[in-house]
């Protein structure tokens, strides 16, 4: 009785201290949710920790916490431990992972941060697989498959660590009279210490060295060009402390902000980590108003140093507002310079509480101001905007558009002396977070693609910050490379040599039949000198061309033995930094039997001979007629050269049409034909009839021809809504147009885009004008040259089925006013 006693005491006991453990995890777990939601994620990354190491948490409970544990490391940059968590999930067996594919996106940022870029490449993938209208998986991919282009001008470089940096956070200098201003949140002066949550570290403020030659710097920082293993190991002790950027929201549909994001765009504030280092070239505090309790962040000084422009939280009156959502976002501010202070601080006009300004840079001619914003109708988190300035009064913001900015976060841009634009960009494929992007720029639209500075200016961690003369001979930029988290630090870079800025050039040659690559190709082209340059493809079809002339229209000669000779153009002024690909597809010659079937030209074929035109015995024969029209009239057109190809044997016949635009061929029952038609200063789409029944005697198959003048729809190339990049199941039709403009050498378009009604007019327009952009950069891509071809968006001016605002129309109709439309401009 009493050793029964004592089991049910036991038991009652054991079952006590389960319900205990149970809910002191709960209590964890709910503590960590709690921090995670109000941004504070030192705080919710040891709750997290202290949960998971409980014993007796569910699968479901276990898969959020470490999803919300690891985007925590990832918002603070302590990306050595993400990549921890995120392998404890994708190998613990913790449900349904794949259900989320921004999990896969952060954890490929994740491991590209940590310089491994297989590893990234790999899980870009399958992030591509799980999402669509994102280039951002097939470009990273392409890119980690290979990322020395990157490095081909590292030697032309020197990088100096600048004295002037702490183990605090220091960043995005600019000039100022004889010196530099920037932002650092050292703690230099006496008083109470007010902390950021998200980080627990000191607030921004802005800092002024006097004198550029005060300024030492190590010549060790020429090989941080990357990060060390050290700097790279998963250690859970060793939790680095940093901020996370603006627009986290990776999937936002109508608008770029439909999250809460912080009123900070990406760079915080550094605990030390337990480094004793100090400046060596002291900085003070800038003086005046400008600096608050809050965060000042980078400025722009206009060039009479009357007037300067700068960052800082959303701070009035000495109260800090915050949106509707409860985040203090930052805004731009304008002061004057009074004796040795700045006053008549005041906002500017397209500030507000609702969402983030930030990051001014100036124009060489002050005639234009950019900044970084997360406004609504961007294309990702932050991008990159530009205002015009006129007497004091200031335009709308300029979004600069899909060119430049992503679905990721564009920030810290910086105008040099020439006009052109740098910027850093987490969704352009880089090196691994923000990387530095340089692109030429006429006033507010770019005139190139982005162009990836590469080693070491770039380097697997945050790079940021540029400031540089119009030759990019030298100058400053910041970077947490040396210790990683938000431990930022300004570099200064000298550049020693001139840097390789021509297209590098992948071209793959493949059977056009089989698909399969083709070594021994031999590519002949001319250079910009009129020198003759050859090459062979190896064993995988490809051959890489270095540095080719920017800038020119190159023609590559094809040939190889058994194989017909091909042609290809590429103009090279598309060239973005990084390797472009132009394929050559190669066909085989056809054997005498279906050259001795392409005798007839000018006649209706017959069946006299007892076999088909295709050479086969046997087989039903039928006929294959139709008309040929104009497209837009549907008038007949006589004297037509009609081609028709049977694809069972590549054999082909010809006809001319009549006076009302008639043709007829007799063909073989079961394959497939392909139908074009050939007339001075015309043009036309083939048409391909599939599996040939003769069962009603044939078919009739009109084709229609276009000429200059003539508006002509590519087909099926349409846009989800509100977004400008070409849908993976639109590029067959914009790939027709590609092959049109191949089969007419002198043809020139214009292409247009339209949008549907739905959103303001202005953003309507903008988004048009990006995706005629879009799609003529994809013509460009594939070897069509810029000369022949012009774009244009002409937003919701122009709907073809009554949609318009105010009417109620299903998806299905709007998405056929998303439509794009070539012109013909010229045929010859």
């Amino acid at each position: 009785m009493i050793a029964r006693i004592k089991k049910t005491t036991l038991l009652v006991m054991l079952g006590l201290v389960v319900t205990m453990s149970a809910m002191a995890q709960q209590s964890l777990l709910k503590m960590a949710e709690h921090h995670y939601d109000n941004l504070s994620y030192v705080k919710a990354i040891e709750a997290y920790e202290q949960a998971l190491t409980k014993k007796g948490i569910d699968t479901e409970n276990a898969k959020l916490a470490r999803i919300k544990l690891a985007d925590s490391y990832c918002k603070l940059k302590d990306y050595a431990n993400a990549e921890r968590v995120f392998t404890e999930l994708f190998n613990g067996g913790e449900g349904d992972v794949n259900a989320d594919p921004v999990v896969y996106l952060k954890y490929a940022q994740t491991l590209a941060s940590n310089g491994k870029y297989q590893e990234s490449q790999n899980i870009y993938e399958i992030y591509n697989q799980k999402t669509e209208n994102d280039p951002r998986g097939d470009e990273f991919s392409k890119l980690y498959s290979d990322v020395s282009v990157l490095s081909k001008n590292a030697d032309c470089y020197n990088v100096d660590y600048l004295s002037i940096n702490t183990t605090a956070s220091d960043f995005s200098p600019s000039y100022f009279r004889n010196g530099l201003v920037f932002v650092s949140n050292r703690q230099n002066t006496a008083g109470v210490s007010r902390v950021f949550q998200w980080n627990e570290t000191p607030f921004l403020d802005l800092f002024f060295l006097e004198d550029l030659a005060e300024l030492g710097g190590s010549s060790s920082a020429a090989g941080l060009g990357g990060s060390s293993s050290e700097e790279t190991s998963n250690s859970k002790s060793k939790k680095k402390k940093g901020v996370g950027l603006v627009g986290s929201d990776e999937y936002t549909a109508p608008t770029a902000n439909d999250s809460e994001t912080l009123g900070s765009f990406g760079r915080g504030t550094s605990l030390g980590h337990g480094y004793g280092d100090s400046p060596e070239t002291e900085s003070e505090r800038f003086n005046g108003d400008i600096n608050s309790k809050y965060h000042e962040g980078p400025s722009a000084f206009f060039k009479d140093g009357q007037r300067v422009i700068f960052t800082r939280n959303n701070f009035v009156k000495g109260k800090a507002e915050k949106s509707s959502d409860g985040i203090n976002k930052l805004k731009l501010y304008i002061a004057n310079a009074d004796k040795n202070s700045w006053t008549d601080i005041a906002e500017l006009p397209f500030n507000s509480s609702e969402y983030s300004t930030g990051h001014p840079t100036l124009s060489p001619d002050e005639d234009y101001l950019f900044f970084a914003s997360d406004m609504p109708g961007g294309f990702g988190g932050t991008d990159i905007y530009a205002a015009k300035i006129d007497n004091g009064n200031w335009s709308q913001p300029i979004n600069l558009g899909p060119q430049i900015n992503t679905k990721g976060n564009e920030m810290f841009p910086y105008v040099d002396e020439n006009g052109d634009l740098y910027f850093s960009s987490e969704g352009l494929p880089g090196l691994g977070g923000l990387d530095i992007f340089f692109v030429k720029l006429n006033k507010t639209e770019a005139i190139n693609s982005p162009e990836n500075l590469g080693t070491p200016i770039n380097s697997a961690q945050d790079d940021f910050g540029m400031l540089t003369d119009g030759l990019r001979k030298s100058g400053y930029f910041s970077s947490n490379r040396k210790r990683g988290g938000d431990d930022d630090d300004i570099y200064k870079f000298e550049r020693e040599c001139e840097l390789q800025q021509g297209c590098d050039l992948i071209i793959a040659a493949y059977d056009a039949e089989t698909k399969m690559p083709l070594d021994n190709v031999i590519i002949e082209y001319t250079d910009a000198k009129g020198s003759i340059q050859e090459g062979i493809t190896n064993e995988d079809g490809s051959l890489t061309l270095e540095n080719l002339d920017s800038n020119t229209e190159f023609t590559f000669s094809a040939s190889r033995d058994g194989y017909n000779p091909n042609i290809v153009s590429l103009t090279t002024d598309e060239c973005d930094g990084d390797a472009t690909r132009l394929e050559i597809p190669m066909t085989t010659p056809k054997d005498a039997l279906a050259a001795g079937n392409n005798s007839n030209s000018g006649g209706l074929q017959g069946p006299e001979s007892g076999l088909s035109e295709s050479g086969f015995s046997n087989n039903t024969s039928c006929t294959i007629r139709g008309r040929v029209l104009l497209q837009n009239t549907s008038n007949p057109i006589d004297g037509v050269l009609v081609t028709l190809r049977n694809e069972c044997d590549g054999s082909t016949q010809t006809a001319y049409t009549d006076d009302s635009g008639y043709y007829e061929f007799i063909v073989a029952e079961g394959c497939d034909y392909t139908l074009s038609g050939t007339k001075e200063d015309l043009a036309s789409h083939s048409k391909t009839v599939s599996k040939l029944s003769c069962a009603n005697g044939g078919i009739t198959a009109d084709i229609f021809m276009f000429g200059s003048g003539d508006v002509v729809a590519i087909e099926n190339i349409y846009f989800n809504y509100g977004k400008c990049n070409i849908r993976p199941d639109a590029r067959e039709g914009i790939d027709k147009l590609v092959k049109l403009m191949r089969e007419y050498p002198g043809m020139k378009i214009e292409i247009a885009s339209h949008t549907d009604s739905r959103s303001p007019q202005a953003f309507n327009q903008t988004l048009s004008e990006g995706r005629a952009k879009e799609s003529a950069e994809y013509l460009f891509k594939r070897g069509v040259s810029r000369n022949r071809v012009t774009y244009a968006g002409y937003g919701e001016s122009k709907i073809t089925n009554g949609c318009v605002d105010g009417v109620k129309c299903s998806e299905a109709q709007h998405q056929a006013n998303r439509r794009t439309e070539f012109e013909i401009l010229q045929m010859q």
